[in-house]
């Protein structure tokens, strides 16, 4: 099952003490890059976020949003961060004023209060903190389940897509095999003209003429190019197919469509196998761009 690298996922969980809310974006990226929103209170906790992150999501560029309020009796325990929370507060009137929007303070307000560090913990009991983390946790997990479930959606609707396409290669593949049937004819049309202008000529050579046949027949010939080439089509649906998805792998046996479909071009000398293999390029070249998504 194909697994996209684009992927978004977010939960909210409310206990006694804290309303906690995760979101994760991932988007694509040749390796793991996390990069991680932590209140200041809970860094000593990024380490093992990023654990989890790490079993759950094997690829992608992961944007990591941790988001904790005080709710009920602690609320009583925190105070607000002003200096923090004014900054943020300027700093997003400036940023809505330079983009031509008249600033509404109360929603300023709203969203500065809900950034990172906004709030001050005066006392914590451990035994209270560990229960948050605890709920934290299992926040952050169901974020990264949700954040699964939409890459692999994404993963089922970018398989159809490569179905689509890999059927349009064969199809016009089955067009070149029916054209070719035709320009075979006319090639042996034209070495047979040659083959009279060499025996009317004195000083014919039968050695070089024999070479000179092979040359032309492994010049024209593209009968193993597409033999391959079907070859490859299948075992792209059967590694797209597979119980782990395999971006990377997709990605090679695509240049290797690529180079029997460039060598057909250029070995068939005949203008509607070339037209017929511009349009296995341009489907191809769609693959490529999908599976730089892939997991």
């Amino acid at each position: 099952m194909l697994k996209s690298m684009t992927g978004y996922g977010v939960s909210n969980i409310e206990s006694d003490s804290i309303n906690v809310t995760v979101e994760i974006k991932t988007l694509n990226s040749k390796f793991l890059d996390i990069y991680c929103r932590v209140p200041r209170n809970y860094s000593e906790r990024e380490i093992e976020i990023r654990n989890l992150i790490t079993q759950s999501l094997e690829r992608g560029k992961v944007e990591f949003t941790l988001t904790v309020q005080p709710v009920g009796k602690a609320i009583a325990s925190t105070s607000v961060n002003r200096a923090l929370v004014n900054a943020y507060y300027e700093d997003l009137s400036e940023t809505a004023t330079n983009l031509g929007f008249a600033p509404d303070g109360t929603e300023l307000l709203r969203i500065a209060l809900q950034m990172p560090n906004a709030y001050n913990n005066e006392t914590v009991d451990e035994s209270s903190r560990e229960n948050d983390w605890a709920q934290i946790k299992v926040a952050v997990l169901e974020a990264l389940r949700k954040c699964t479930v939409f890459r692999e959606q994404e993963g089922r609707m970018t398989s159809d897509k490569f179905a689509e396409y890999i059927k349009t290669i064969q199809t016009l593949l089955d067009q070149v095999a029916e054209q070719d049937k035709t320009r075979i004819p006319a090639v042996r049309e034209r070495l047979e003209k040659q083959v009279r202008d060499l025996l009317t000529d004195d000083n014919f050579d039968p050695n070089r003429f024999e070479q000179e046949l092979i040359y032309y027949v492994e010049k024209f010939d593209i009968s193993e190019e597409k033999i391959r080439l079907a070859n490859h089509l299948t075992y792209f649906i059967e590694t797209m197919k597979a119980s782990e998805s395999n971006g990377k792998k997709l990605n090679f046996i695509a240049q290797e469509i690529g180079r029997e479909i460039n060598t057909i071009g250029s070995k068939a000398n005949d203008a509607t196998i070339q037209h017929l293999v511009v349009q296995m390029k341009d489907e191809l070249e769609k693959i490529k761009e999908q599976t730089m998504n892939i997991i």
